[in-house]
């Protein structure tokens, strides 16, 4: 049985938040850290700390195995080669290598082709490939509400013929569970690049890389239950060879002279200098927490918890709920009436309620929808229904009071 008790117990800030009277609502900006993840980061610097693939002492070789092993554990936790997983900064650092990868791909006949939904992470990387290649940059439009129109999109990739398809499989600023591998078959049919954003997916969606059949797909640890300054890349390994270099320096190379380099095959082309370590074993930990829940029941949990909120949230009639509702991975965002929404944000802090305000990093969508932001709620299978009741209950008294 899902035991959302014990699940919470595991969560030491929770306790902590619970003590203080805050309700954490803020799961789409990071995710709070299992006890396990913290320990795992804290007995690596207190008992384990060596560089990985440098040493040929006991710690450095310890180190490169554990370090190793949690490569190819999230590999598997996406249904990849572990040669196809580059560990990166974080999924902003992940799209940048591709953008910039592909530039000599790419021409000034090109298009690239983005949606309006987009955290800037996958917006600007492109502008500034296509500056540099001189090819187009277009974006799927959404409608009124924030949804894109699977036809629509069909008929503006089979138009443009794009060379490059980008597009988040979850929108961090509205949760709107996005058609990707339908777009991404139709993008295919043009010989399309296609990279998947799933920041947002990996905690709710469990995605599977195979089955989306994407070329490249980015995540962030720290939207994952691990900690941040980490994150990942998938790239199919043809892909991944075709990549130019992205930074350069120490690790990533098998020989260098003064003339010339000669760099490692993938993954290790793309990391250079030393790398987040313990952030890479306190990923793994977050991994076998995952694999200790079953992923059904934690989704169900989740969508529950999300009916309940929308349902609670729609009786509020100067509320106006933004997003695909049905197709959803457990965020809402709203606005109400003509207030701003960094007064309603402030004003629910004040009782208690950490959630999410402004353009969530999304400006085009914002522009898009009509609205200067938004007030985003986003859930994570630790949230219960009593912190969807201490939500209400501030909105109540904060509209009251704006009243």
């Amino acid at each position: 049985m899902f035991d959302i008790d014990a699940i919470r117990g595991d969560f030491p800030a929770l306790i902590h938040h619970q003590q203080q009277g805050v309700v954490y609502l803020d799961s789409a900006a990071t995710s709070q850290k299992p006890q396990c993840v913290i320990d795992a980061i804290c007995d690596f610097y207190e008992n384990g700390n060596a560089n990985v693939h440098r040493g040929a002492h006991r710690l450095s070789q310890l180190a490169t195995k554990s370090y190793e092993e949690a490569r190819e554990k999230a590999a598997k936790f996406i249904n990849c080669q572990a040669k196809e997983l580059v560990w990166t900064k974080g999924a902003t650092e992940a799209i940048n290598l591709v953008a910039y990868g592909l530039t000599h791909l790419i021409s000034e006949n090109d298009v690239i082709l983005i949606s309006e939904l987009e955290h800037h992470a996958n917006i600007v990387p492109w502008q500034q490939l296509a500056k540099r290649s001189g090819a187009t940059l277009r974006a799927i439009p959404v409608d009124s509400e924030g949804i894109i129109n699977t036809e629509l999109a069909l008929e503006l990739i089979n138009e443009l013929k794009p060379k490059v398809l980008a597009i988040s499989h979850a929108s961090n600023a509205l949760g709107n569970i996005q058609p990707v591998q339908t777009l991404i078959k139709a993008a295919k049919a043009h010989n399309a690049f296609t990279l998947v954003d799933g920041a947002q997916s990996l905690l709710h969606l469990r995605p599977d890389v195979k089955a989306l059949d994407c070329d490249f797909f980015v995540f962030s640890a720290h939207k994952c239950l691990g900690p941040t300054g980490l994150g990942a890349l998938y790239g199919r390994y043809q892909c991944l060879e075709a990549l130019d270099v992205f930074q350069t320096g120490g690790e990533m190379v098998t020989k260098v002279s003064i003339e010339q380099t000669q760099f490692n095959p993938p993954p290790s082309k793309f990391e250079t200098g030393t790398p987040n370590i313990a952030g890479v074993l306190g990923f793994s930990a977050a991994i076998d927490y995952l694999n200790g829940l079953e992923t059904a029941q934690l989704r169900e949990h989740e969508l529950q918890l999300f009916t309940y909120l929308r349902e609670q949230l729609s009786q509020f009639s100067e509320v106006r709920i933004l997003g695909d509702m049905d197709n959803n991975i457990g965020t809402i965002s709203f606005v109400v009436g003509g207030e701003h929404p960094y007064d309603l944000a402030t004003l629910m802090d004040m009782e208690g309620i950490a959630l999410r305000h402004g353009h969530h990093c999304a400006q085009p969508l914002m522009s898009a929808l009509s609205v200067n932001g938004t007030v985003r709620v986003s859930l994570a299978f630790y949230n219960n229904k009593a912190d969807v009741d201490a939500f209400i209950m501030a909105l109540t008294n904060t509209l009251e009071m704006m009243a």
